[in-house]
């Protein structure tokens, strides 16, 4: 009897898992538009969808590949959809599907949207599964039209960021800007970076910014680091973050990024959330999207 129970248990957790939808990291970020003539902010929308919680159907022989069928709406207080876009991701054809790492798909855009409080949501549905859509809601609120100091949103980087001249959604500040999902650091990423904009500072000045991580809940810093902002007429001044996490347990941890002054005024202030993971594989970055 015992063993029956153990048998039926043990399908019934088998369909509840080929019945989930599959699993989806949704990123938001909110800059001012660059477009001095255009007010309101700039969306950078990022969305990863777990490819090992997809089906692979077979394709040909010794040839399996998933589909994920991606939504994305950016909504306005009342409901109004102001964005929507259908996107069918799929991930590289595989010659093993028993293997334990199963590629994750990204996807990039950058919307344009006047200041405001907007609701962000994702949908993603497994193509070859039945089991509903996974909806993920993120807010946002953008507010850059308002006159005074303003500072970003924070973007965590899977990468430093490199000098690039080439007009694509990974690129900001003449910089290109590699996203990683859900803040994650997992094995072998022994090194966080990140970027942010602070406008309406003074310029030709150069700003000192101070940058921690503190686990969440917490008040003593884990890992703290320094460094400048400098901004030109006509431009927001830039902070680019990099701090040695090698050393850092795993743990959920907030970015507290700070700019001052002189006196060590401070002057603005933003915190997101890093996940520190070294034994856990992390995911791919975006694919190019225009």
């Amino acid at each position: 009897m015992k063993h029956y129970i153990l048998v039926l248990l043990a399908l019934v957790l088998a369909v509840v898992a080929q019945a989930a939808p599959p699993k989806l990291q949704l990123d938001v970020a909110a800059f001012r538009n660059l477009d001095i003539g255009r007010k309101g902010g700039v969306l950078e929308l990022y969305a990863t969808v777990d490819g090992n919680s997809l089906t692979y159907q077979r394709r040909a022989p010794k040839a399996f590949q998933a589909s994920a069928v991606l939504t994305l709406e950016v909504l306005k207080a009342d409901g109004q959809i102001v964005y929507s876009e259908v996107i069918k991701l799929k991930p590289p054809v595989l010659k093993d599907t028993t293997q334990a790492i199963k590629n994750p798909m990204s996807f990039q855009k950058r919307v344009v949207l006047p200041d405001g409080t907007y609701t962000v949501r994702g949908q993603v549905r497994d193509q070859y599964k039945a089991g509903g859509n996974r909806i993920v809601d993120v807010p946002l609120l953008m507010q850059f039209d308002q006159p005074g100091l303003r500072l970003s949103d924070v973007a965590v980087l899977a990468k430093a960021p490199s000098r690039s001249p080439a007009d694509t959604n990974f690129n900001r500040g003449g910089y290109l800007l590699i996203r990683t999902p859900g803040g994650l650091y997992g094995r072998g990423a022994d090194q966080l970076f990140a970027y942010a904009e602070l406008y309406n500072a003074p310029t030709e000045q150069t700003l000192t910014t101070k940058y921690r991580l503190r686990l969440v809940g917490g008040t003593k810093d884990a890992a703290a680091g320094t460094g400048t902002a400098k901004g030109v007429s006509g431009s927001p001044h830039l902070i680019l973050v990099d701090m040695d996490i090698a050393k850092l347990p795993a743990g959920e941890y907030d970015l507290i990024v700070e700019v001052r002054g002189a006196k060590n005024k401070l002057l603005a202030s933003k915190t997101t959330r890093v996940l520190r993971q070294p034994d856990t594989y992390a995911p791919a970055a975006a694919s190019l999207r225009l």
